[in-house]
């Protein structure tokens, strides 16, 4: 059994605003800080024996104090990068809310591409592949994985069984912690969005 936790990125400044996407130079603003330092402390008993991210600054300012704590080195993954937002990067969402195709993305999220960029099962795929091969090397561990809101929806979608149109149904809140059981018969869906509430003996599990 590998137990993974799911780990959206502490707060920045366009969350709730803007399409940050792949743009370089968006890092964590001073709440977001905070919160990765309160998240490194909640999860500093459990026994995380590696810590990946994203490449994004956002993604690994948030690892960084969870692998400090242990001594592990924050191995950065391109299949856990934010969504390809191709030509949306950037754009404001109030600005969004005028264009059909947004519109479609929100509500047909498996069959509708981003100009320029992926669809939501390109993100899927990729994502599941990165994370096979870390489950590879870190089998019977828990490992810690820090990527962005709409990625891990569609993990947990698919580990759910639950399609990706409905995706935008659970809630991924910064700094939130999902946690995953790979069993041999299965993934096990253990937690969704735990923040300051979630249990403080899952290291016992």
């Amino acid at each position: 059994m590998t137990t993974l936790l799911l780990i959206r990125h502490a707060l920045c400044d366009p969350v709730g605003r803007s399409i940050a996407g792949r743009a370089p130079g968006v890092s964590l603003n001073e709440r977001g800080l905070q919160q990765a330092e309160t998240l490194a402390e909640r999860l500093a008993e459990l026994p995380i024996s590696a810590m990946y991210s994203s490449p994004l600054e956002r993604a690994v300012q948030t690892a960084r104090p969870i692998a400090e704590r242990r001594g592990l080195r924050v191995e950065q993954r391109e299949g856990l990068n934010e969504i390809d937002f191709g030509d949306w990067t950037g754009k404001q969402l109030g600005e969004l809310q005028l264009i059909s195709q947004w519109q479609n993305f929100n509500t047909y999220r498996s069959g509708t591409r981003i100009p320029g960029g992926e669809t939501m099962q390109d993100v899927l795929s990729r994502t599941l592949n990165e994370l096979q091969d870390i489950v590879r090397l870190h089998s019977g561990s828990m490992v810690a994985v820090v990527s962005h809101g709409d990625v891990l929806r569609s993990i947990i979608c698919h580990f759910l069984g639950i399609s990706l149109d409905l995706m935008l149904r659970l809630e991924i809140e910064p700094a939130s912690v999902s946690i995953v059981d790979l069993q041999p018969y299965g993934p096990r869906v253990l937690l969704v969005n735990g923040t300051e509430g979630w249990p403080g003996d899952l290291h016992r599990h």
